[in-house]
């Protein structure tokens, strides 16, 4: 499969849990994209897409909490590592990622904290990301609303 041509959620499924394994034991950016080049389904991912968000992520990341923190009701270093990873790909998506429609940007956030976080997290990211995506793409969000 080509580099670009595979699946989008699976490259953030990846991001993701390359973002936990940062947060959990350090490491690189390069050792963090190689594990994930060698875990099973790496191959279904479009893998261009996959860097991009680990090397944004990773590079962004303390300008993204900067972000974030006003939305918050806690402080980030407060958060858990899936919910911060999980808000952490879904801020970058909305700031870097236009072509990426917010409503998805928000939904895969959300669809990897039902997969991989705690019970509600998944509520948590969707009430933060919203407010997130106001502040980033404005344009977008009142375009859908004078729409539906």
């Amino acid at each position: 499969m080509s580099k670009t041509r595979g699946s989008r959620r699976t490259s953030r499924e990846f991001a993701l849990r390359g973002m936990y394994q940062w947060f959990m034991a350090g490491g690189n950016l390069a050792s963090l994209i190689v594990m994930a080049e060698e875990a099973d389904h790496y191959a279904t991912a479009n893998a261009e897409y996959f860097h991009a968000l680990m090397e944004g992520v990773l590079k962004e990341r303390e300008k993204l909490d900067a972000a974030l923190a006003p939305l918050l009701d806690r402080a980030v270093g407060e958060l858990s590592p899936i919910e911060h990873a999980a808000l952490l790909v879904g801020a970058y998506e909305l700031t870097h990622c236009l072509d990426v429609p917010y409503k998805v940007a928000i939904n895969e956030s959300v669809e990897l904290a039902k997969k991989y976080g705690g019970t509600d997290g998944h509520k948590y990211i969707n009430g933060v990301l919203d407010k997130f995506a106001k502040l980033a793409r404005p344009v977008e969000m009142q375009a859908a609303a004078r729409r539906g």
